[in-house]
C-alpha cells in the first residue's frame, strides 16, 4: 500500500509544501519538518489504513502550514487526490491559527468528538508521531526541551492527554489505541518527573 502511485504523489506534494517552498523545520531543531507527515503516513500504513487515509495523513499539515504565496486549499487537494482526502485533511486542520493557543487546542479536542473513523486514525497517527518525538527529546535532553515551545510544558502535555482520551472515547476499534495508551503513560511520567525537578527544596528548620 505504501508504494501506490497516489501515495507517492502525496509524498511529492508534501515535500514541495514543507521542504521546497519554505524549508520548514521541526520546532527548535534542524530536522526537516517533512519527517513528521511521512512518519504519520508510515504509522497509518502499518496500522492497515486504506489508501485515502494514508494519503490524508501525509498531507494532513499542508493546508494549515503552507507557505505564504504557495497556500494549499481544500479545493487544490480535492482536485489532485479526491474529495474524500480533502475532507479528511480539512477535518484535522486548525481553521484559525491566529487564536490563542489555549483556545485552539480546546477547539481541536472538541472537534475530535465529531470525527469520522478515518479522521480519528489520522489524528491518532499525528499525535503518536509528535509525542514519540517529544518523549525521546525529553529523555535525551531533559527539561531544556520545554524552551522550544511557547506554551508551558504542563499545558502541552495536558492537551495531548485530553486528545488521546477523546479519541479513545470515540473509537473502540482504533488499531492505534494501545500505542496511544502507552504514550499517555510516558507523558504522565515525564510530567511528574519534571514537577519533582522544579519543586523547591525545603530549607532546614532552625533550632
Amino acid at each position: 500500500m505504501i508504494h501506490t502511485q497516489r501515495i507517492q504523489k502525496a509524498i511529492r506534494f508534501a515535500i514541495k509544501t514543507h521542504e521546497v517552498y519554505q524549508k520548514q523545520k521541526r520546532k527548535g531543531k534542524d530536522i526537516p519538518y517533512i519527517t513528521h507527515p511521512l512518519t504519520v503516513g508510515l504509522i497509518l500504513a502499518r496500522a492497515g489504513a486504506d489508501e485515502d487515509t494514508i494519503v490524508a495523513g501525509i498531507l494532513h499539515d499542508t493546508i494549515e502550514d503552507s507557505a505564504p504565496g504557495k497556500k494549499v486549499s481544500r479545493e487544490m487537494i480535492a482536485e489532485r487526490f479526491g474529495v474524500n482526502v480533502a475532507q479528511l485533511v480539512e477535518s484535522v486542520s486548525e481553521p484559525n491559527k491566529e487564536l490563542p493557543w489555549d483556545e485552539r487546542k480546546r477547539n481541536a479536542c472538541d472537534r475530535i468528538k465529531h470525527y469520522s473513523r478515518s479522521s480519528l486514525l489520522v489524528k491518532s497517527a499525528d499525535i503518536l508521531s509528535n509525542t514519540s518525538e517529544l518523549i525521546n527529546d525529553y529523555e535525551r535532553e531533559g527539561e531544556v526541551v520545554s524552551s522550544r515551545f511557547n506554551a508551558p510544558k504542563n499545558k502541552r502535555i495536558q492537551h495531548y492527554l485530553d486528545a488521546i482520551t477523546a479519541i479513545g472515547e470515540r473509537c473502540a476499534n482504533n488499531p492505534l489505541v494501545e500505542d496511544l495508551q502507552l504514550i499517555m503513560h510516558k507523558l504522565r511520567s515525564i510530567h511528574e518527573r519534571g514537577n519533582r525537578q522544579v519543586m523547591p527544596t525545603k530549607a532546614p528548620e532552625r533550632r
